[in-house]
């Protein structure tokens, strides 16, 4: 009897499916549909009626590289990772920065675009680089509600910040003469420097130095929680652009320095 028992007992134990046996990985949909905004150019836009920007060109090469059939469709930024976690799409490239509280709902990519932040002064000023030692007792205007103002609080403390509501309003006040320096995105300061008036008055002093994580991680691709074969089709795209230097003749299109 014990030994029938013990017969029955491995028997079952063999047709039982493995009880931590990893799940196979989700295959790779087809189409692949990536979401993307339309309203924030460059990087995404809507041009004759069809997305368009420095993210769809991406996208496209991302697609033809890693050999995958893809579709752009848009969606208004209020409720797109709803979206994505509904299956209408399976991808999100609409300039969506990776942040803690977007990871714990969705996935991301490693990042395919990081712009810069960077300091604009007067024309006529003669501070040098910027270094927490230069900026030491100057006003620094900057957004209130952006993560520059958390890292000159804790990397230039010498600094006197102002707030504002924009970066307009801060690029005014230093025209005026009411702040020493701008802090700020700097492709919006890049176009404020294009205008006339900007141009006329300012100049670029130098950037906030690469990978400083109070600024923040970069944007990435978005995708549902589990999807991983897709996440690593994008990753090994995304590597073979850089390398390569598609990237950088791509996004040479639509915006004038480095984003990697």
């Amino acid at each position: 009897m014990s030994r029938l028992l013990s017969r029955l007992l491995l028997l079952s134990l063999l047709a039982a499916p493995p009880a931590l046996a990893e799940q196979a990985p989700s295959p790779l949909p087809s189409p692949v549909r990536i979401a993307t905004e339309g309203g924030h150019p460059p990087f995404n836009y809507v041009e004759d009626g069809k997305p368009a920007g420095f993210e769809v060109d991406l996208a496209q090469a991302l697609c033809q590289d890693a050999k995958l059939t893809c579709t752009l469709v848009l969606h208004q930024w209020d409720g797109i990772i709803k979206g994505l976690e509904a299956g209408e799409y399976d991808a999100i490239m609409a300039a969506m920065a990776i942040t803690p509280k977007r990871a714990a709902r969705i996935a991301f990519t490693r990042p395919y675009l990081r712009i810069p932040f960077a300091y604009v002064a007067r024309r006529d000023t003669s501070l040098p680089s910027p270094t927490p030692a230069t900026l030491r007792g100057r006003t620094i205007g900057v957004a209130a509600h952006g993560p520059q103002v958390a890292y000159l609080e804790q990397r230039v403390p010498g600094a006197e910040v102002r707030t504002f509501d924009g970066l307009a309003d801060a690029t005014l006040d230093l025209r005026a003469g009411r702040v020493d320096v701008v802090l700020g995105d700097k492709l919006d300061l890049a176009n404020f420097l294009a205008r006339p008036e900007g141009d006329a008055c300012c100049r670029l002093i130098g950037d906030v130095p690469a990978g400083e994580p109070l600024l923040g991680e970069g944007v990435g691709i978005g995708l549902r929680k589990g999807d991983t074969a897709l996440r690593e089709a994008f990753e090994r795209a995304l590597a073979a652009l850089v390398a390569d230097g598609r990237y950088d003749r791509l996004r040479a299109k639509y915006i004038p320095f480095d984003t990697k």
